[in-house]
């Protein structure tokens, strides 16, 4: 009697990926997105950048979210640190969008005379402050809870990178937070977590640095940042 056909490893190997692949493009996400579904145009936004939840000056705590109240464990991260991601929101900003913007520079500025002429305001009173003093729809706000520099190579990594962060934009008028997400991600392989799979193509089967996760989560929330494009929301 005939023996049945077996299914080839390659046909099997074919539909476990395929299987992985969808999975991940349903899920990836350790993001979480909060929308508000009445978004109004938005025709200034300032920029204000991130922020360390934690000074590298001080002890890992519990960090509070002064736009969410939600609290983290987080360890320090450097000055260096916030300012580079700082620096890239701007500039990724200024390429989802055509809306008016006001830079991290100009708003540290009046942050600073801000917390000199009353300190006694929390942080989200001054981040919505700021919004009224440019006379901007708008503020956009990060944090930064988590930067785990990877230990070893692209190709073995005694310690994985990993990071988090958020974003909020908070309508200077009334303090409505319009939009919120958050990016929260350690790295791990194939054989930990088979639904790796977009971490794992944009690293070209590669760990990354701290620096390249990162990025590649941010990209990820200004493609559905809310301040839309050609002036208008999406």
């Amino acid at each position: 009697m005939p023996v049945p056909n077996k299914p080839s490893v390659h046909l099997i190997s074919l539909l476990v990926f395929s299987i992985v692949l969808c999975g991940a493009c349903q899920r990836f996400s350790t993001r979480s997105t909060e929308k508000r579904p009445d978004l109004p145009r938005l025709e200034s936004v300032v920029v204000m950048g991130f922020r360390d939840a934690v000074s590298e000056r001080d002890e890992p705590r519990a960090a509070r979210n002064p736009v969410t109240g939600g609290a983290l464990s987080a360890p320090p991260v450097s000055t260096e640190v916030v300012n580079k991601m700082t620096a890239k929101l701007f500039e990724g900003v200024r390429k989802v969008t055509n809306c008016e913007l006001i830079s991290p520079g100009k708003a540290r500025g009046v942050y600073s005379r801000l917390i000199a002429s009353d300190p006694g305001r929390t942080q989200f009173e001054m981040l919505q402050q700021i919004g009224k003093t440019f006379s901007a729809d708008a503020v956009l706000v990060g944090y930064l809870y988590r930067w785990t520099e990877r230990v070893g190579g692209d190709l073995a990594a005694d310690q994985p990178a990993s990071v988090a962060f958020d974003l909020s934009l908070i309508r200077s008028e009334d303090g409505a937070i319009l939009w919120r997400e958050k990016f929260d991600k350690t790295q791990k392989s194939l054989s930990e977590n088979l639904l790796e799979w977009n971490t794992f193509v944009r690293g070209r089967g590669r760990w990354m640095t701290a620096d390249k996760l990162a990025i590649f989560g941010l990209e990820g929330m200004l493609s559905r940042i809310p301040i839309g494009r050609d002036g208008e929301n999406e």
